[in-house]
């Protein structure tokens, strides 16, 4: 049975996950995975506009921090997960045709070219680990659900062609955890650092928590802040609102799970 609790307990190492994606046994999201593996956004763009989007990712660290971009036409990230083919090792894609979202297979071998460069974009699943270890709550994690993330009226620094809001993902903390938070979450600059706001998410244009815009909404308890952190989503945004011809990104919350360990992308 694809994406059964049995299964999910046994994948330990990210080529176990990477393994279960491409045979098409996980198709699902992989929060909870792999513990203490980091895991990856992905965006995937021809050459011809690769440069512009490597610039948009180095103006926007935050939502887009870098851990590897692979050569033209190569399907592997030799820095990250050496082996791995990024054609068939996560859940499920999403084709993006003119700012459209055309399809959301499972592998996109038939939709490579060789042009294509990948861009492996550090994941906010992975200093979720270090919250757990400091038993602070993860509210999605606890509901096994996705995380609820939210397009935001905060505008990214735009790069040639790309340009579009910032998006981020919530969790709800009690006012001591997301002082917490803050303090740990700000030694993984690699996969997002700090918070970029917390409480009051009409100032950055969130309306209502109940819709997040991808991912689940989650329940926030009295006297619970909800706590944003720029999210490596942000490029799909950017995708819709920049329109280049041809894009391919993960689902959301359906990541690349590299052999890097956590720990690895602490900064102390």
């Amino acid at each position: 049975m694809p994406d059964s609790p049995a299964l999910a307990d046994s994948l330990h190492t990210g080529s176990q996950v990477r393994q279960a994606c491409r045979t098409g046994e996980w198709t699902g999201p992989t929060c909870g995975l792999a513990a203490g593996y980091a895991q990856a956004n992905l965006a995937i763009l021809p050459q011809s506009d690769a440069y512009e989007f490597l610039e948009f990712c180095r103006r926007n660290p935050k939502p887009c921090p870098l851990l590897d971009v692979t050569s033209p036409g190569s399907p592997v990230p030799e820095s990250v997960a050496p082996g791995s083919d990024l054609r068939t090792d996560l859940p499920s894609y999403r084709v993006w045709r003119d700012g459209e979202r055309t399809s959301e297979p499972t592998d996109i071998l038939d939709f490579w070219q060789d042009d294509f460069v990948a861009f492996v974009i550090g994941c906010s699943f992975t200093f979720e680990s270090a919250l757990l270890r400091a038993e602070i709550p993860v509210r999605h994690l606890e509901l096994g659900s996705n995380v609820p993330m939210y397009r935001t009226n905060v505008e990214t620094r735009g790069a040639g062609r790309y340009h579009g809001p910032l998006v981020v993902s919530m969790r709800p903390l009690s006012p001591a955890d997301a002082i917490r938070a803050v303090q740990i979450t700000s030694r993984y600059p690699g996969v997002h650092g700090a918070p970029v706001h917390l409480g009051l998410p009409e100032e950055i244009g969130i309306n209502d928590l109940s819709q997040p815009d991808f991912g689940d909404a989650v329940p926030i308890h009295e006297g619970e802040l909800p706590v944003f952190w720029a999210c490596g989503v942000t490029p799909q945004a950017v995708i819709m609102a920049s329109r280049p011809k041809l894009a391919i990104t993960h689902s959301p919350g359906c990541m690349f799970v590299t052999d890097i360990r956590d720990e690895t992308l602490s900064t102390g």
